[in-house]
């Protein structure tokens, strides 16, 4: 059983609540997460594992993913959690596709990317569709992990070597820190940090409530081509390029939005762009989609599937697959920010991560956080 007294509770397993139980166990803090769940559950292993660094919103998220980015780096290692796809590849197939990446390059986010032929970017991912495109650009900054056995290996290693207790199966009723009751009974720390993800209704609610936090419900499928492939990079489309931030706000955008808008209305009615990940066994990750609700509804739209599948289409050329896999994530929407942390008093703080760039920011955010409870 853990210990009843910790210096640091941290409620909530997902990437959130272990990239806080990561930085504070660096600093020495005896740490304890728990989670109602027997293992990480929801928006954190529902997802591409992509760690996201070009297109990040300009600001404060772009310096969160590039900082994130190293400590992925260092925690992989460590945690021995593989990476697998290394690198962007944003296909282009619109001039105003190719004038959204161009603008991108002159910006300080597009440092280390450069922009590509059709002949170059199919030496880095070979079933490119070539005669559909008329560029691309490349980034070498993202990697990705596995998330459904990233998470895992990541919160063993940092019981069995950091200390960090853990848990499972436990529901936090009330925290009135130091006093946190469970349904296992109460355990005291000096400081809470509660990351509830996409559950707004419980801890903290009236709190929450002021920030306007909805669901995103995104559906996603695995596609096992029946020929052997290789990847080579993600790859992602012009759909991307009007949807990720970091490109969707620059001047040069509006004329792409304004084009897919009159072209391809039912993706971006559906919230559709497109983002290709492959497994380590050949299998690929592909989504996703984009609808808001306080309860989204639990079913999987075919209609939904088949447009995402037709812009896979649209880019790479994968010859006969199956489709193994499909299913639903949902992760924390607020309307005007991408992340909310909350002070309900001075040694009690709520994470929450209102976008879908969790796995590509959060051990930024934990060392923010951290840094302010105990600076």
């Amino acid at each position: 059983m853990p210990d009843k007294t910790y210096d640091l509770a941290i409620i909530g397993a997902g990437i959130v609540g272990l990239a806080h139980a990561l930085a504070a166990s660096k600093r020495g803090k005896k740490v304890i997460v728990i989670d109602r769940d027997a293992a990480a559950n929801g928006a954190s292993i529902r997802n591409f594992g992509f760690v996201t660094i070009t297109g990040q919103q300009a600001g404060d998220c772009y310096e969160k993913a590039k900082r994130s980015r190293i400590i992925w780096g260092e925690v992989a290692l460590a945690a021995k959690i593989p990476l697998l796809d290394q690198g962007l590849t944003m296909t282009a197939r619109l001039p105003e596709s190719e004038a959204v990446i161009d603008a991108f390059l002159k910006t300080e986010m597009g440092a280390g990317c450069h922009k590509m032929t059709v002949s170059e970017a199919a030496k880095r991912v070979p079933n490119l569709r070539r005669n559909a495109l008329t560029c691309a650009l490349y980034s070498p900054h993202e990697v990705r992990v596995e998330s459904k056995q990233a998470l895992p290996l990541l919160a063993n290693w940092m019981e069995e070597q950091l200390g960090v207790d853990f848990l499972w199966q436990t529901s936090v009723t009330a925290v009135e820190t130091p006093k946190i009751s469970t349904s296992g009974g109460d355990i005291f720390a000096e400081n809470v940090i509660v990351c509830p993800g996409d559950d707004v209704t419980g801890l903290f609610a009236d709190r929450l409530a002021a920030y306007g936090i909805t669901r995103c419900k995104l559906q996603m499928l695995r596609v096992d081509p029946r020929k052997s492939m290789t990847l080579g990079t993600t790859v992602m489309s012009d759909l991307g390029l009007a949807r990720y931030l970091g490109y969707a706000e620059l001047d040069e955008a509006a004329p792409l939005k304004a084009r897919l808008d009159r072209e391809m209305s039912a993706w971006r009615d559906n919230g559709i762009h497109l983002i290709v990940v492959q497994s380590a066994d050949g299998s690929l990750v592909v989504g996703d989609s984009h609808h808001y609700g306080a309860t989204p509804d639990p079913f999987v739209n075919k209609e939904v599937n088949d447009l995402i599948l037709q812009e896979m289409d649209h880019v790479l050329d994968l010859g006969d697959y199956d489709v193994s896999e499909t299913w639903l994530g949902t992760y924390a929407s607020a309307p005007d920010r991408w992340r909310v942390t909350d002070a309900p008093d001075d040694a009690t703080r709520i994470v929450v991560v209102t976008a879908g760039c969790g796995a590509s920011t959060s051990f930024a955010i934990g060392e923010e956080t951290i840094s302010n409870l105990y600076s």
